[in-house]
């Protein structure tokens, strides 16, 4: 299907919409909109503090724990926009309920998988570590269980 023809589907699909799932709709397309701008301008400094610092300097040792707890925290930014903007489009799509509760699910996951990495244990009291456990532990049951349920919607 050339791109012509995708645009013009997306016109008529766009003109049967309800005047809210108008707005809703140019609302989600703005949002993708930003999040692509910030997804380009993260990669942008990612690549720029990686190939300065580790390639034209020799600043950026990758096995110290600083340097790769850095650019493991701005490679998992990068990765939870992707994902929150894939979510945007699925809801722009009207997608199904069960894939946008997933992936919030694991944006909050991506997320919290990120503030481990970058966490110093030096400075972080046991308290605050069990509790990022437990969420990462209530997430994942949670993704687990639509899993679960979206399989057995699937068989019935």
């Amino acid at each position: 299907m050339s791109i012509k023809q995708e645009f013009k589907d997306a016109r008529q699909k766009f003109r049967l919409l309800s005047f809210y799932q108008r707005f809703e709709h140019l609302v989600v397309m703005f949002l993708t909109a930003l999040i692509v701008v910030i997804v380009v301008a993260a990669l942008w400094t990612l690549t720029l503090k990686i190939f300065f610092g580790l390639v034209l300097s020799g600043g950026l040792d990758p096995s110290d724990y600083s340097a790769f707890q850095a650019a493991f925290g701005m490679i998992l930014t990068v990765i939870i926009a992707l994902e929150f903007k894939k979510s945007l489009l699925v809801e722009a799509e009207g997608g199904d309920t069960v894939i946008q509760i997933r992936s919030v699910v694991m944006i909050a996951l991506l997320a919290i998988c990120r503030k481990v990495i970058i966490l110093d244990l030096t400075e972080t009291d046991a308290l605050h570590i069990l509790a990022l456990a437990a969420a990462i532990v209530a997430l994942g049951v949670i993704y687990w269980l639509i899993g679960v349920r979206d399989r057995s919607d699937e068989a019935a």
